[in-house]
């Protein structure tokens, strides 16, 4: 069975897109079209950097994978990885959030 990496990573947007604020969501929608492309490359390339430069005051290390997943957009290569990552976060993601979708339990 082969996995479309591409598909898995758009899927992946779509949800963060989702637990974005309106205007965010859509200038990450914009940015991930084909023809952002002359902007996606040097934004994703700026938030690698920042990434790695996360040791700075204003610059965290959230811009890191957020920059490699656009790249990953462009570059087949990584789409493997990124989207195997992904799966992971959002994996770990959904298991924090079910024991506060459960709420407290009560005594007794």
């Amino acid at each position: 069975m082969t996995i479309d990496h591409k598909a898995e990573l758009d899927r992946h947007f779509a949800w963060f897109e989702q637990k974005l604020p309106p205007r965010p969501a859509r200038f990450v929608h914009w940015l991930r079209q084909p023809a952002s492309f002359y902007v996606r490359v040097p934004v994703a390339l700026l938030l690698v950097v920042g990434g790695v430069l996360s040791f700075l005051p204003v610059l965290g290390l959230w811009m890191l994978p957020l920059g490699l997943i656009l790249i990953a957009q462009d570059v087949p290569v990584l789409q493997k990885p990124m989207a195997t990552m992904l799966g992971f976060i959002e994996r770990k993601w959904m298991q924090r959030q079910r024991p506060k979708a459960n709420g407290p339990r009560a005594n007794g």
